[in-house]
């Protein structure tokens, strides 16, 4: 049974991106990934983000996340407002992987206006893009929502669907908490997803003031160090050879990279080669054993044991629940 997914873009009259100074998107891919990720971090730390995700979940009853472009993860697993059914999904690889699929399809990098998907229990998903002038950061996500209430007949195709899939939670328990589904008229979610593109605006304005703090205070030699360490992440990469490359000593080298980026070299390095891993293992061809020597680790056990610290998964399991449902 092929699982269908809707989606369609938001057409809102009237609205304009902001303009802002265009120089960041000459930056280099991974430099702009890094400090993206960054920024998202410092936005969601924000006293008015803060405000407006506790004002937003109150009002509506629905979940709020700032999230960067390369995220893995559901969306709103764990978060306050979470749905109930979306919670007990995530509990099964196979389940959890179709909702990663229909997140990946709303927040392609590609798409520059909003967009809205529908799963296979019927629940709406949307993803708000937040830009600085014409260079995507990141998504305000929510949903999980209905229009119309859930009506319990309507649960047999979902049931069904979870059975093929070889669901191993109780499906009652599964349509009890489907029939706990938020319900919203149509009329009533486009008007909160305005809010939620007006406030992505507003949102723009102070990423962009952090971007500027961020690049006036990052060293020009700790700016060449992230972009040779892309250059040459595949190599056996010891940080005296780095710091030798911006003509450094290693521990000035050491202590400056720390305090600019917030982590030590090691953890910076891991990380480089961890994203890189998680990019090669969407290919379901390629061997662990080879994306592991790829990507610069000198060892299998190395590689499985510093990406399951990253990202929570062994690289196997982590590739169980990539978005690849038939």
């Amino acid at each position: 049974m092929e699982t269908p997914i809707v989606i369609r873009p938001h057409s809102i009259p009237g609205s304009r991106a902001l303009e802002f100074p265009r120089g960041r998107s000459r930056l280099p891919k991974f430099m702009r990934a890094h400090s993206d990720t960054n920024l998202i971090a410092a936005l969601s730390k924000s006293q008015i983000y803060q405000d407006f995700e506790r004002a937003f979940g109150e009002t509506t009853g629905l979940p709020l996340n700032l999230r960067p472009i390369d995220h893995w993860q559901l969306a709103h697993r764990g978060r306050k407002h979470e749905n109930p059914f979306c919670a007990l999904m995530a509990q099964s690889n196979k389940s959890c992987a179709a909702c990663l699929r229909m997140q990946q399809e709303i927040s392609d990098p590609g798409i520059r206006e909003t967009r809205s998907g529908v799963c296979f229990a019927g629940l709406c998903e949307t993803s708000v893009p937040l830009r600085v002038g014409d260079h995507l950061i990141g998504f305000l996500q929510t949903g999980e929502v209905m229009f119309g209430a859930p009506k319990k007949g309507g649960f047999s195709k979902i049931a069904e669907q979870l059975r093929e899939w070889g669901f191993s939670i109780d499906v009652t328990e599964a349509e009890a908490a489907w029939l706990r589904t938020r319900t919203l008229s149509k009329k009533q979610y486009n008007q909160m997803i305005r809010l939620l593109e007006i406030f992505a605006q507003h949102l723009a304005l102070v990423a962009n003031q952090l971007m500027i703090r961020q690049q006036k205070a990052e060293p020009p030699a700790i700016t060449r160090a992230r972009q040779y360490i892309e250059a040459h992440y595949t190599e056996e990469l010891p940080l005296g050879k780095v710091a030798q490359a911006v003509n450094m000593s290693s521990y000035y080298f050491c202590k400056m990279f720390r305090k600019a980026t917030g982590v030590t070299f090691t953890d910076f390095l891991s990380r480089v080669r961890i994203e890189k891993a998680k990019s090669l293992l969407l290919n379901p061809n390629a061997r662990v054993s080879e994306i592991a020597f790829d990507t610069g680790f000198a060892s299998i056990t190395n590689f499985n044991r510093t990406f399951k610290q990253f990202v929570g998964h062994s690289p196997t399991d982590y590739r169980d629940t990539l978005p690849n449902v038939a």
